[in-house]
């Protein structure tokens, strides 16, 4: 058996790769710890031994030598799901993955993500394979607060930011008054 050359790794667009982990029958999500940071070994180490992968990912601001810089990074650092049928699937052999930490497990085996949870990350993917938080707000949109001190205040939406804070120009006692807020405290007005 001779390898003339190695083929290079192709990565296939988000819509493709989503279609390929959809689960079936008695499939569910797992949890897979990996060593810290690296995701994209064990995610690499896995998909080569046939298993369905996810690692969500978002792109996130990096300073270093103040410098600011975009890059892709893990949504949970050193987590990732994998799709197993534990009746089905050799599931023992992902502790032994390189880059590989280990499974989450319960009692007697891996434990299940609650159903819905990697659909719906599924759902916030977009083509490009980030997982976007910000798909239901704009800037410039009219948003309340749910939550907080300034609950049911009403604003408007100036700056997103890829950690999940938002700057809102609330109209509080007949001024604009900024704050910066998580995400989750706000729903469109």
């Amino acid at each position: 058996m001779s390898y003339s050359r190695c083929q290079p790794l192709r990565i296939e667009p988000w819509k493709s790769r989503r279609d390929g982990l959809v689960l079936t029958g008695a499939e569910r999500w797992y949890v897979v710890r990996s060593l810290a940071r690296q995701e994209a070994r064990a995610e690499f180490h896995l998909v080569q031994q046939g298993f369905r992968v996810f690692l969500p990912v978002m792109m996130k601001t990096v300073r270093h030598a103040r410098k600011l810089r975009a890059v892709r990074g893990a949504i949970f650092p050193a987590y990732m799901f994998v799709g197993l049928d534990l009746a089905r699937d050799r599931w023992r052999t992902i502790n032994g993955t390189f880059g590989v930490a280990s499974l989450i497990m319960a009692a007697e085996g891996p434990e299940p993500v609650p159903s819905g949870v990697v659909e719906q990350l599924f759902d916030y993917t977009d083509d490009d394979g980030q997982v976007r938080f910000d798909r239901d707000f704009r800037e410039g949109q009219s948003v309340r607060v749910k939550s907080g001190p300034f609950a049911s205040a009403i604003g408007c939406l100036e700056r997103l930011d890829a950690n999940g804070r938002v700057r809102v120009l609330l109209d509080i006692m007949g001024g604009k008054v900024p704050a910066l807020l998580d995400r989750s405290a706000l729903e469109a007005a």
